[in-house]
């Protein structure tokens, strides 16, 4: 195929002149792969002249090894007469500065009589959509955090308000019930540390809501202080159910995570661990921890039903998915938990047998 376009008198064909004004970039190939045309912005791309590169110059001499070999899957497409397209990332030529280039490449077999002569290739910048599309991607993705942190806040409030509401509502019930003032005295001590747990979690709730479009705030906190919070909080939840909850973390330990959070997944792991006790025994939940370099690994053992992990690994943290005929299960408990780790940085380990019981083990930051 004869691609010299110039005139007798020299001068660039109507056809030449076109190609030449058209932004995309156009060339061809012939089945050895040597260049035998390209328009300026072929040229002007990768920095060629039409001397250097016109029935001289090889794709491989052109793009590069690497480049190359990363188009030869088309390039033998295209040879085979198939028409190929895909998306190259180039980097910016020498003197150009750092970054790259994005493309649409498109090549166009050249067959006569069933015989393929080399490809066309039309090549279109879509840089500055690229740059668009990826900046679509990041902001979905900041919405679908976003989404997902008001959906843990939601079920914090709920579930905590919750286990606050029900204490103080039997602690008033034992209170009007009782027949001494010692046992008054003991329900109002109860009621003061009830009062004292809610005051702390609607402060941490409260910063939550002033940090909902930064970053998830992290602090040093104690692991013993907040599980003997948590056990005090669910006082009448370990009473009515006869739970034996062991809190055996050293007071030493502390761990980066945010007091709310942390508050929320120590209450669903204990009540998950009362709600799925073993009717043969009373709970036993034990809860200790261990430093291992940069993290804190606090284990919460118990007791309890277990769980099928050959049945049920793939959903154990799914939202609405529950694994025991409880008539209370809602199936949020463990997805919160998972999300408020992720959040932090961390991560949930679990061991279970069916009836025996379970070990979660939640990776901290130290």
């Amino acid at each position: 195929m004869n691609f010299n376009t110039n005139t007798a008198d020299g001068k660039v064909s109507f056809a030449e002149s076109v190609t030449n004004h058209v932004s995309a970039l156009l060339a061809y190939w012939d089945k050895n792969l040597v260049c035998r045309f390209a328009n300026d912005a072929y040229l002007h791309w990768f920095g060629k002249s039409h001397e250097e590169m016109i029935d001289k110059m090889t794709m491989k001499d052109l793009v590069g090894p690497d480049i190359y070999e990363q188009n030869l899957p088309y390039i033998s497409g295209a040879l085979d007469g198939k028409v190929q397209t895909f998306e190259r990332e180039i980097p910016f030529l020498p003197g150009e500065g750092e970054g790259s280039r994005f493309t649409l490449a498109n090549y166009y077999p050249n067959v006569v009589n069933g015989d393929v002569k080399g490809f066309f290739v039309h090549v279109a910048d879509i840089t500055n959509l690229k740059l668009l599309e990826n900046e679509l991607i990041a902001s979905n993705q900041t919405i679908k955090e976003q989404n997902k942190r008001l959906l843990s806040f939601a079920n914090i409030v709920t579930h905590n308000l919750k286990s606050y509401a029900n204490n103080l509502g039997l602690i008033l019930q034992l209170f009007i019930d009782a027949d001494s003032e010692q046992e008054k005295n003991e329900m109002l001590n109860f009621l003061k540390d009830i009062s004292s747990g809610f005051s702390s979690t609607m402060i941490h709730l409260s910063e939550i809501v002033d940090t909902q479009n930064k970053a998830i705030q992290l602090e040093p906190v104690s692991l013993h202080d907040y599980i003997n919070k948590a056990i005090g909080t669910l006082l009448i939840d370990i009473k009515s159910t006869g739970a034996i909850i062991r809190n055996n973390v050293d007071k030493e330990i502390y761990v980066l995570a945010n007091p709310a959070y942390l508050d929320s997944i120590i209450l669903n792991f204990l009540t998950n661990s009362m709600k799925y006790r073993h009717p043969d025994r009373d709970p036993i939940i034990d809860l200790s921890a261990s430093v291992k370099r940069k993290e804190v690994v606090l284990t919460i053992e118990d007791n309890g039903l277990g769980i099928d992990l050959g049945k049920y690994r793939s959903d154990l943290f799914g939202m609405y998915k529950t694994f025991h005929n409880n008539s209370d299960a809602k199936g949020v408990g463990l997805f919160l938990v998972k999300s408020q780790v992720d959040a932090m940085g961390g991560r949930i380990e679990v061991e279970s047998e069916v009836g025996k019981g379970t070990k979660f083990r939640v990776i901290f930051k130290s």
